[in-house]
């Protein structure tokens, strides 16, 4: 009966106690209603306060959005940034001579008190007036450079900030997207909240690409003056200032002339921002900067840009800091390259829409030879080669074609070409034609699509494909859909190249490398190539190779690569052009080298229907040309080619200068393949041979 009672209680406490609650909250609702009674807005100011609102909640979802967008930018903040200069880097080229530097010895850097106050004041007038006022974005410069555009009617003022700009150049690549330029926006103002105004000015001027091989400031003045940056003179401050955003164009060693009249550009931006009077820059104008005379230097900064990367990457197996990299590259090649690729940009590219071109060339044994990262490095030094991800089309096709051999097909294996759907996808041959069944020979050599299709589809797997151009040194990550036969995911021209030296070395790793050896200053080797790299793991069966190369030998002759075939040399590659026409690809080899060769436009914008045989063919006959003049002709695995001849030096003609599809590139004379090899081994015979000694003293008693 007690417990009854107290049950009862309970209840009773329960029910009045959600009634009590209900009630106030109802009392307190009402209250709170009657309350922003008193703030509703009629008429205008009710429609001002819808706006607001509104526009605070979509400011809301954009920040959101925005910062979403930022993150991966955030991600580069925690890698060691500041110590990628603590590497003191000098480059050789294969035979010796020096090629470049990277990194920054900051023993012997100028401290930001120690420049001169003449250059500090060219360089903000020039870049940045606001920068000791604004937070990282400058809105009011921003709006003035829009005003000037819209007024001249195109782009003559840049709304970056100096330190957007250092954000771009520590974190970021020249790739125009939205995209980048948010991730700037929000690394900039990162670098105003962790650095101060000072230090980001500091690694303004010590890390910007200043013309002829030079970073910073420092490294310009002793180049083009032969003087350290502390004495420099107002009129040689205004030249370097004007170098920061094109130093191809205005650098003094090129065209004196415009670096002047840059130079001048600049004492007027002096006077504009009222840092200096008309009096105190009228002897600059008077008496411009001379310069030390000099040669252009020919420094492969594409190849340099990644090598130092490799550097580092191996660095951290030792603890030296200051450098001397011998490395792959070969200067005449590379010089060629970078002619081959300037020249069908000036004389094809306004034909094709085409504004951009990369090239990677290997030797057998995986020696990068050439690397081409770009039409100009002073414009943007973002590496095409190595870093610009493209659709590779029917240039992808090989890894299909590599897993049918290995499953047991041969060249001579027929296959249907004709309609066919996966899916809710269909695809189809260029000119929508069906030629019925196929040899695979005559599928890849005739860029068939349908084939490689219908391999994938019906026996091999998508899967397999994946793993084979993993590896075959497809180092991108590849997305897994039924396109992919055809080339849909994006690789990198330093991707193909790797790839596709598999081939010539009989099915083995083609161990693409640019470093040969590291050493310090002392001479010792921390680093060699041929010791310390992993020996090369077989790829392909040699059965599978050998049908692979007897299939894309008759690419350059009967397919979609005529205009790749070398003259007397057997020639095996394929071509390749995704939709829309907005790459372009050629990517072959012989028994000696392997060249990729893409172009294309940064912005995916469509060419006029340039196709991989075409102006990427055409390259890479000309690089291939040169490359094989005077050497030692390899064969090809797996093909019974017919007796070919070394290519003899031919003279050009004025003829032959004005049209680039024939110019003939001549390799200067050089030693012969049978005393190279001879000096060689002397080489050898020296670095084995015992250290002398000498015999010692006898010591007479007196």
């Amino acid at each position: 009966m007690k417990k009854r009672h107290i049950f009862l209680k309970i209840d009773a406490w329960l029910d009045s106690t959600l009634y009590n609650t209900r009630f106030r909250l109802a009392e307190f609702w009402e209250e709170l209603t009657i309350f922003f009674r008193r703030f509703r807005m009629r008429g205008w100011k009710k429609m001002l306060f819808e706006v607001l609102g509104e526009c605070m909640t979509w400011g809301t979802v954009g920040a959101v959005l925005l910062l979403a967008l930022a993150m991966p930018a955030f991600q580069e903040t925690v890698k060691d940034w500041r110590n990628r200069g603590d590497f003191a880097v000098t480059f050789l080229d294969r035979y010796g001579n020096v090629i470049g530097h990277r990194g920054i010895i900051h023993e012997n850097s100028v401290a930001f008190a120690d420049l001169p106050d003449n250059l500090i004041k060219a360089v903000l007038a020039t870049e940045d007036r606001r920068f000791f006022s604004h937070f990282g974005i400058d809105f009011i410069g921003l709006f003035r450079a829009l005003s000037e555009n819209a007024r001249a009617g195109g782009v003559v003022q840049g709304g970056s900030t100096l330190t957007q700009q250092l954000a771009k150049n520590l974190f970021l690549t020249n790739e125009r997207s939205i995209e980048r330029k948010i991730k700037e926006a929000f690394l900039s103002l990162w670098l105003e909240a962790n650095l101060s105004k000072k230090e980001i000015l500091s690694l303004y001027l010590d890390r910007a690409y200043m013309g002829g091989g030079t970073f910073g400031a420092a490294a310009a003045s002793q180049f083009y003056f032969g003087k350290s940056v502390r004495d420099i003179n107002l009129a040689e401050a205004a030249m370097l200032a004007g170098l920061f955003k094109a130093p191809a164009k205005y650098a003094p060693h090129v065209n004196l002339p415009a670096a002047r009249g840059r130079a001048n550009e600049v004492l007027s931006n002096l006077v504009q921002s009222g840092f200096m009077s008309e009096g105190q820059v009228i002897a600059a104008r008077r008496n411009p900067a001379t310069v030390v005379d000099r040669a252009e230097q020919e420094s492969p900064d594409f190849f340099l840009d990644w090598a130092f990367d490799e550097v580092q990457r191996l660095g951290t197996r030792f603890p030296e800091r200051s450098l001397i990299v011998r490395t792959t590259i070969d200067p005449g090649l590379q010089k060629v390259a970078e002619t081959a690729v300037s020249n069908t940009l000036r004389d094809y590219g306004e034909q094709y829409n085409v504004k951009q071109g990369a090239l990677v060339t290997l030797e057998n044994g995986g020696a990068v030879r050439a690397m081409v990262g770009g039409s100009d490095y002073g414009e943007s030094q973002f590496n095409r080669a190595t870093r610009a991800l493209r659709q590779p089309g029917s240039s992808f096709k090989i890894y299909t074609y590599a897993v049918a051999m290995e499953a047991g097909l041969t060249p001579d294996s027929t296959i249907v070409d004709g309609p066919l759907s996966w899916g809710n996808w269909s695809p189809h041959n260029y000119g929508n034609s069906y030629a019925g069944k196929v040899t695979l020979t005559t599928a890849l050599a005739k860029s068939i699509n349908t084939v490689p299709v219908r391999l994938v589809k019906d026996r091999l797997g998508i899967d397999s494909v994946i793993r084979m151009a993993k590896l075959m040194g497809v180092e991108t990550p590849i997305r897994k859909d039924a396109t992919i036969p055809l080339g849909t995911s994006e690789v990198t021209i330093m991707d193909q190249a790797t790839a596709y030296a598999v081939l010539p070395a009989g099915g083995m790793q083609s161990r693409r490398h640019g470093i040969d050896e590291i050493l310090d200053y002392r001479g010792d080797v921390l680093y060699n190539f041929e010791r310390d790299a992993e020996p090369a793991r077989r790829v392909l069966t040699q059965q599978a190779d050998d049908y692979m190369n007897q299939m894309l030998t008759k690419v350059p002759y009967i397919g979609t690569g005529r205009k790749a075939a070398l003259d007397g040399i057997l020639t095996a590659g394929k071509s390749g052009t995704t939709q829309a026409y907005r790459d372009a690809w050629f990517v072959g080899f012989t028994g000696n080298f392997t060249t990729a060769v893409w172009f294309g436009n940064d912005n995916y914008t469509s060419t006029n229907n340039m196709t991989g045989g075409s102006l990427p063919a055409m390259t890479f006959k000309t690089v291939m040309d040169y490359a094989h003049q005077g050497i030692a002709i390899r064969p090809i695995p797996g093909v019974l080619e017919p007796a070919v001849t070394v290519v003899k030096p031919v003279k050009p003609t004025k003829d032959m200068e004005q049209n680039t599809e024939t110019t003939a590139f001549v390799r200067p004379r050089s030693l012969s393949v049978q005393t190279t090899a001879l000096l060689r081994d002397l080489a050898t015979m020296f670095t084995e041979a015992k250290p002398f000694s000498a015999p010692e003293k006898q010591q007479t008693l007196n």
